[in-house]
């Protein structure tokens, strides 16, 4: 039996969702480092993080050689799912990144279902609908920053699939145990994409940079990535996934959006003013979003380990 979410559980997942909003202005901040590098030090530094607080409170880490095995593939996709985010955020800019991953509710409500065998809920196709127009918005006005957002919504697609999959084991494990594996299976995916950079570091992409950190400043901005927006922001969203379904937890990330275009405009200035159809097509992705809870009239189950229904409650 599971608690029903307290309003300490709805803030940590909003406080969480504005530290995320944050990790793409570091990415900018991070420049001229590779985006594959700043994964590859913000996991390392996280693995290192997490194993310091696993030893001081005693864990045990044991998990089982199928879940072992599906922790560290699941890393692997989280690890992608950074590298094509900051890429996104280099390739146009953090608004449009930031707009791409608010997709992530539209690639839930297609791979929720097939993922968890449960039937398909007509109100979250047709605010996946919602969300595609927005996003055809996005398209027609910001047509020189397409590649950049077509960037961002694959790497919405992976946040949906992992977040998904953790869903599954955040009911048998401890979500630091989680996070060392995860964090360690990103780790070796970021490894693999830094020494496969080189290769790509042309003229012609333009977008491969410094390969390791150069700065003090820029280590500084790791550490800040590394503990608080990937140690901390992490755990604590995985231990949330006990309280709220899957869809719920990323329709709430899809808020990422609101708070990061603001930090980006105080931050950056006017790099970050875009046209007036870009900010029509995110009210639209947003409202489609922040209409869910309201237009839901079921509660949304989800599928145990076990077999059973996890009813959560909204409110």
């Amino acid at each position: 039996m599971v608690n029903k979410p307290s309003f300490t559980d709805y803030f940590q997942l909003h406080f969480i969702v504005l530290i995320w909003g944050f990790t793409a202005i570091l990415g900018k901040l991070l420049e001229p480092l590779d985006s594959s590098a700043v994964v590859l030090f913000r996991t390392l530094l996280a693995v290192v993080g997490v194993s310091v607080v696993l030893l001081f409170r005693r864990q045990n880490i044991r998990v089982s050689d199928a879940d072992l095995w599906g922790l560290l593939a699941t890393g692997g996709l989280i690890g992608l799912h950074w590298v094509l985010f900051f890429l996104a955020a280099r390739l146009s800019n953090v608004s449009v990144c930031l707009a791409g991953m608010a997709t992530s509710s539209l690639w839930a409500s297609v791979l929720e279902p097939l993922l968890l065998r449960r039937r398909v809920r007509p109100i979250e196709v047709a605010l996946g609908a919602a969300v595609m127009s927005g996003l055809y918005l996005i398209f027609r006005f910001e047509f020189d920053k397409v590649v950049g957002l077509a960037v961002a919504v694959g790497s919405a697609m992976l946040s949906s699939l992992f977040t998904i999959i953790n869903s599954r084991f955040t009911h048998r494990y401890d979500a630091l145990v989680i996070s060392f594996y995860e964090m360690a299976g990103a780790l070796v995916g970021a490894l693999v994409l830094w020494l496969l950079v080189p290769y790509f570091d042309t003229p012609v992409t333009g977008i491969v940079g410094q390969h390791v950190p150069h700065t003090a400043e820029q280590w500084l901005w790791l550490l800040v990535l590394s503990m608080v927006c990937t140690v901390y922001a992490y755990t604590v969203g995985v231990r949330l996934l006990r309280k709220f379904s899957p869809y719920l937890a990323i329709l709430t990330v899809n808020l990422e959006p609101v708070y990061g275009i603001i930090l980006a405009v105080l931050i950056f200035g006017d790099t970050e003013h875009m046209t007036s159809g870009f900010y029509i097509g995110t009210l639209v992705i947003l409202v489609a979003v922040l209409a869910y809870p309201f237009l839901s009239r079921q509660k949304p189950t989800t599928t145990t380990p076990t077999g059973g229904d996890l009813e959560i409650d909204l409110h």
